[in-house]
């Protein structure tokens, strides 16, 4: 288990009452190389814990693998047998397959990687629209309103790290069909919770994540939607705002887009027929697009 959180002095101020000094709980930021067959690939800022899943999420989004059968096993390096006198265990080499090719120079994102942006760095947005292995618009899947209007409050209820630091991302991937949260991962980055999910489903040999829902604590930025579409998911929601570059890919891959999912409010922004609304419901909004265009 990775080292989630630390406490750390600090002044508490309330004004009207004084100071008083306590330990806070803070959410653990360390970097993690990513190698693939003893050379570095990226380096991403990333909350210890789940770092295979992170790595072969990872690989899965930019299109190196395409399922855990072409994932062989992963090392921390560091410590014995590695060559190294301390493992910190925040370098960790994955081997491939037999037959699986090796990520080519184009593919290799040696450079520092923020935890608030797995894409900055990029030369161009065409160099991150990754052809996906997996059909996303065929999935014939559907998702009740009222069912999706709750998965923010199961996201939150179970997000074990949060309630300590109030300082970390999760990503929970649902069954469309029963709403039972499948997993949850926390980390500093939304990308990297995300690649947990994707990378604990390709262990699982889930892929792709057809009939799924992935539901994510923050915004919806392009390169979460991007994710989704790499690992077969057809509905991604987001409690707050999407990107216009993620509405754009959504439209263009037929995932299904929801953002501002907040109590019993959302807001569909592409593949909106595959969100079965109450009759209702439905009705108004019918009247009220009717109302807009007349």
């Amino acid at each position: 288990m990775g080292r989630i959180t630390t406490s750390r002095p600090v002044v508490k101020v309330t004004l009207g009452e004084g100071t008083r000094r306590r330990p806070d709980s803070l959410a653990v930021e360390e970097p993690l190389e990513i190698r693939v067959a003893g050379t570095p690939l990226a380096v991403t800022m990333r909350t210890p814990g789940q770092d295979v899943e992170l790595a072969l999420g990872f690989l899965i989004s930019e299109g190196i693998v395409a399922s855990g059968d072409e994932f062989r096993s992963a090392i921390h390096c560091g410590g014995p047998g590695t060559g190294g006198t301390e493992n910190t265990y925040n370098v960790l080499d994955v081997s491939l397959a037999p037959g699986v090719a090796l990520p080519t120079d184009a593919q290799s994102r040696n450079f520092y990687t923020t935890s608030s942006c797995g894409v900055c760095g990029k030369a161009s947005i065409d160099a991150v629209e990754t052809v996906s292995h997996y059909d996303v618009a065929g999935d014939p899947v559907t998702v009740d309103a009222e069912a999706l209007a709750t998965y923010p409050t199961v996201l939150r209820d179970h997000q074990a790290a949060f309630d300590k630091t109030g300082g970390l991302h999760a990503a929970g991937l649902f069954d469309a069909a029963t709403g039972e949260l499948l997993v949850l991962r926390e980390d500093v980055g939304r990308h990297n919770a995300v690649d947990k999910v994707v990378g604990w489903a390709a262990l699982q040999g889930r892929l792709p994540l057809t009939g799924c829902v992935l539901q994510v604590s923050g915004r919806a930025s392009f390169e979460l939607a991007q994710k989704a579409v790499m690992a077969g998911v057809p509905v991604l929601a987001a409690v707050s705002a999407p990107s216009s570059l993620a509405v754009e890919l959504a439209a263009r891959a037929g995932l299904t887009l929801v953002g501002f999912l907040r109590g019993r409010s959302m807001n569909l922004y592409a593949r909106a027929d595959r969100i079965v609304i109450p009759t209702d419901s439905a009705t108004a909004a019918a009247k009220e697009l009717h109302h807009d265009y007349h």
